[in-house]
């Protein structure tokens, strides 16, 4: 399952209040430091959650199509070769949206870096905000909103999101791979990372979180209570899955990581690194 915000946090819980009263708008901007992809997913599963109330609830086949990237309604827009988004981008986003959902109530689009929409695509996507099928939503993601059109934000909610949402929501999915004590199921998690084309800041961020549920972890197995309850889980899951040796190289495996791509370092060549050293902690 992808990362996701803590359950607890102000945004989430923010969230699931508007679901729940069906007050969840079609557009909305998500700004601010915290792991603004990870929260459009979050707010795309409760557009899409087939439970019945405590929506999201990350556990039916909508919540978690969404969240593994695999749903046929959830859309992410964006070009990671060129600063702005190409034409031919925004011209297949225009014809996609008229086409009715496949499975879900709702077609979501995503525009994981709303930075990259020039003045003439806000222009555009406006018309299509304003006029665009009942049926379809958008996210937009960016960290200050004013980068966007006064008449874009005009027609959007916004929800901020602070650095506490996503630092205490880790990758569960990179965990489980780590648990698995295989170095095959690890590689092929990063290998999906690099695929996606992660972006520098996104990798520290996600080694940082799973290094800190790596030291929670290690806590459990002394017989310590955790310090953090929105790290219990991936720390349970690593203290049962894993070797106390283990489970301290892991931590300093990451730490290491976490520190090495603070700096100008390609994502690809630290996650690549990540695999080869801990197949020989194994």
């Amino acid at each position: 399952m992808s990362h996701t915000p803590a359950k607890n946090s102000t945004f989430a819980r923010r969230v699931r209040t508007m679901a729940m009263h069906g007050a969840l708008p079609h557009a909305l901007i998500l700004s601010g430091t915290g792991d603004r992809a990870a929260a459009a997913r979050f707010v795309a599963a409760a557009m899409q959650c087939s439970a019945k109330e405590d929506k999201p609830c990350l556990s039916c086949s909508q919540c978690r199509k969404v969240l593994e990237d695999i749903h046929p309604d959830l859309h992410f827009v964006e070009d990671g070769d060129h600063k702005e988004l190409s034409v031919k981008a925004i011209r297949e986003f225009r014809s996609d949206v008229y086409i009715r959902p496949n499975e879900g109530t709702r077609k979501v689009a995503v525009f994981p870096r709303a930075e990259q929409l020039n003045e003439r695509d806000q222009n555009v996507l406006l018309k299509i905000v304003e006029e665009g099928p009942a049926y379809a939503a958008f996210i937009f993601c960016v960290e200050n909103s004013s980068l966007l059109l006064p008449t874009v934000r005009s027609r959007c909610a916004e929800l901020k999101l602070q650095e506490e949402d996503e630092m205490l929501a880790p990758d569960m999915a990179l965990l489980r791979a780590f648990s698995t004590g295989k170095s095959a199921a690890v590689t092929e998690y990063l290998t999906q990372l690099e695929v996606r084309k992660l972006h520098r800041e996104d990798l520290v961020k996600k080694l940082r979180i799973s290094w800190r549920v790596c030291a929670e972890a290690l806590l459990l197995q002394k017989g310590k209570q955790a310090a953090e309850p929105a790290l219990q889980e991936g720390a349970d899951l690593l203290q049962r899955s894993l070797t106390t040796k283990q489970l301290t190289a892991l931590t300093q495996l990451l730490h290491h990581y976490a520190l090495e791509s603070n700096y100008n370092v390609g994502v690809g060549h630290v996650l690549g690194a990540i695999a080869a050293e801990w197949e020989t902690k194994l």
